[in-house]
């Protein structure tokens, strides 16, 4: 199974605080996720909607943004990965979105909740 994760989705499962540091957030997401995968040698992407600022860089899991940062800008680059995928049915996306999860089933993968994910990572 590989994931790929919608990156503020998640993020936005815990009312912490995350707006007042965005990229902090997504610093805490990404460790949380290296955590996650690293023993189990789970491939991961996680997709934001632009670029960090710094850049975010990890050995354990992929960091990918949309091309162009806009509105569900996120949601459609995962969509493409889906689409450019050979096996899409192996590939679970952890969302809420209503929208991308249809999108998400139309392409044969299949969708965790954010916030059931999110207390999968913070558990392990």
């Amino acid at each position: 199974m590989r994931w790929i994760i919608d990156g503020m989705n998640v993020i936005g499962t815990r009312p912490d605080a995350w707006w007042l540091d965005r990229h902090a957030a997504m610093v805490r997401l990404v460790q949380l996720l290296e955590r996650w995968a690293a023993p189990g040698g789970e491939q991961v992407t996680v997709v934001f909607e632009q670029p960090p600022r710094p850049p975010i860089r990890s050995t354990v899991i992929e960091v990918a943004h949309a091309p162009r940062p806009r509105r569900d800008s996120a949601d459609d680059e995962i969509v493409r990965r889906l689409m450019a995928d050979g096996e899409p049915a192996m590939v679970r996306v952890v969302t809420s979105d209503r929208w991308l999860v249809d999108r998400v089933h139309a392409t044969g993968a299949t969708v965790q909740s954010a916030n059931s994910f999110r207390t999968l990572l913070e558990s392990s």
